[in-house]
């Protein structure tokens, strides 16, 4: 009796930790789309952008280039290609932003970045980091358009 017992256990916990392992809401065909691997995670490029060294203060200029940038980062939203864009606080590094691009290669994030004349006009400079995170990243632009008050 206490091997049958004990054989129950051991099966009722192999089972639990089993169940925990599965996604009952697994869609398969979404995560294909998404380009997810098992984990639902993807390979992505995050680009650091930091203060140049293009110090020109003339304000015409700066203008142009920053137009330039942000219409840039509008187009490629549109084109699936830039998942999240967004300055960061001053700080003692001169990081000013952040891209994370739905590519995984470093030659396809300079093709998708050489338009910004902000960037090639070295107002602001870039590092480039391979990032691995969630494949559904690109699913908050949706939600995202809606909640804001005020455009750019």
């Amino acid at each position: 009796m206490k091997k049958i017992k004990l054989l129950f256990i051991f099966i009722l916990v192999a089972a639990t930790s089993h169940a925990q392992n599965e996604k009952p809401i697994y869609d398969s065909i979404l995560a294909k789309t998404l380009g997810s691997d098992e984990y639902g995670m993807k390979q992505y490029v995050l680009v650091i952008l930091k203060t140049g060294t293009n110090l020109n203060s003339d304000s015409k200029y700066l203008d142009s280039c920053f137009t330039s940038h942000m219409n840039n980062i509008k187009h490629q939203v549109k084109q699936g290609k830039m998942i999240v864009a967004g300055p960061l606080v001053k700080n003692e590094k001169n990081y000013r932003g952040i891209f994370i691009l739905n590519t995984n290669s470093f030659e396809e994030t300079k093709e998708i970045l050489k338009d910004d004349l902000a960037i090639s006009e070295k107002i602001l400079e870039i590092e480039l980091f391979n990032w691995y995170g969630s494949a559904a990243l690109p699913e908050y632009l949706e939600s995202s358009e809606r909640i804001w008050k005020k455009g750019f």
